[in-house]
């Protein structure tokens, strides 16, 4: 029943996103302007680690991705909760857990969608990685936008309007941009920032996905990466779990 329950939910706001293939096209429009106008400016440049800059600009832009794009979805909730259709779902047996789950896989399937068009762009202007490392970055784009989905539509089911909203989002998405070192490594920061950036979660799935596409699987920084994706999306999905079956009641 669960997996027949998330099937429904997901197809519904499936079809709803391809109503608009132009607002979904438009979702990447952002990774796609930093690639093209600031690629080039890393080319040639010492970034601190392994690989070419486009190794180092990617898995952080797919990152970028799919942070901004999961942690604003709640808009749509908002939106939803005002006009009752959150509330007539939730008086049908459909599970709670279903109606999570259907929202933020339908995010992942949008975003990782996204990302291989970045990819594919970024194909074209140089970047060399190898297809297993790309296909574990997907994988880490669609945990980490399940995990921030599953949070953003929990917060969306405690405030009352997008003004409250989104203030709040983007006092997370800016601070979390900057210390994971999406942009750049964090190895070129000052030491005290470098050790600051270890208490964000992002930290660990940037250097997680740069190893990737430089086709080094057995590190250190993959396992830390697979581990602090897989746990904060079992945490993010209980929580938003929790919130859909409370909230309102």
């Amino acid at each position: 029943m669960l997996l027949h329950d998330t099937g429904l939910i997901y197809g519904r706001y499936l079809r709803q996103t391809l109503r608009s293939r132009f607002a979904m096209l438009f979702g990447a429009l952002m990774p796609l302007l930093y690639l093209l106008f600031f690629g080039p400016l890393l080319t040639g440049l010492p970034l601190g680690g392994q690989g070419s800059s486009w190794q180092v600009l990617v898995p952080g832009l797919l990152l970028q991705l799919g942070l901004f794009g999961a942690l604003f979805a709640g808009f749509m909730v908002i939106l939803e909760n005002g006009a009752g259709v959150v509330e007539r779902m939730r008086v049908t047996p459909v599970s709670r857990l279903a109606l999570l789950l259907g929202r933020v896989l339908r995010d992942a399937t949008v975003f990782v969608f996204q990302a291989v068009l970045v990819v594919l762009v970024a194909l074209v202007m140089g970047l060399r990685a190898p297809v297993p490392g790309v296909l574990i970055g997907f994988g880490f784009v669609a945990l980490l936008t399940v995990s921030l989905a599953s949070l953003s539509y929990a917060v969306a089911m405690k405030v009352r309007t997008p003004q409250e909203f989104g203030p709040l989002v983007n006092a997370v998405s800016l601070p979390s941009m900057l210390l994971s070192g999406l942009m750049l490594p964090m190895s070129l920061a000052p030491a005290w920032l470098d050790v600051l950036s270890h208490f964000v979660p992002f930290r660990y799935l940037v250097d997680a996905m740069r190893d990737a596409y430089l086709g080094e699987y057995a590190t250190a920084h993959m396992l830390y990466g697979a581990l602090v994706a897989v746990g904060f999306t079992v945490l993010a999905v209980t929580v938003g779990t929790r919130v859909f079956r409370t909230a309102g009641a």
